[in-house]
């Protein structure tokens, strides 16, 4: 079985403690998990993807204008992978298992050509790290299991604002799509 690793949002707005939309101690505390995954995905030359939002300033079409600050801004340091995270990616960017991509919705399929270098590498397995739980792991989760891969949320690498929603969103990945929750 040929799976994927599906990073979202695991950036400085997103995490670190001044970030403009940030988890907070959530996110930082799972900094050690979601390297230590990336890393053996990387070194077993599985796929890894980096599905990070991607936001301009005043962007009418994404609900941020409403419902959110503005964050992983165009340009700005907000966008940086977060800590040992960041390391690991520029250390292996150039490697053809790596992959950066942009997203400007929730989920990493949303609007992306994600799908489709998914299926041209045959791989039915995707394993989801990143922020929030809740709310882009979980549209992305949506979205793995509407288009009929298996599915892995690594529990101790993912995070959230909130956690009632964490715990819901873990309940949803395993009770209604079927995944693996380790």
């Amino acid at each position: 079985m040929k799976k994927v690793l599906i990073n979202i949002d695991y950036t400085n707005d997103f995490v670190a403690p001044n970030g403009a939309l940030t988890c907070g101690q959530p996110a930082q505390d799972i900094e050690k998990a979601i390297t230590e995954i990336t890393e053996e995905f990387i070194q077993n030359g599985d796929f890894v993807v980096f599905a990070i939002d991607k936001h301009n300033p005043n962007d009418a079409l994404h609900p941020e204008n409403k419902l959110f600050p503005p964050h992983n801004i165009t340009g700005t340091a907000g966008r940086n992978l977060y800590g040992t995270l960041h390391d690991v990616y520029l250390q292996n960017k150039e490697k053809e298992n790596v992959y950066w991509m942009d997203k400007t919705r929730y989920s990493a399929f949303a609007g992306t050509d994600l799908e489709i270098k998914l299926r041209e590498r045959g791989i039915t397995e995707i394993h989801l790290v990143g922020c929030a739980t809740d709310i882009c792991v979980f549209q992305t989760a949506v979205d793995t299991y509407n288009k009929g891969f298996q599915m892995v949320v690594h529990k101790e690498a993912v995070a959230s604002f909130n956690p009632t929603g964490h715990q819901w969103a873990l309940d949803q990945f395993k009770n209604t799509f079927g995944a693996k929750v380790l």
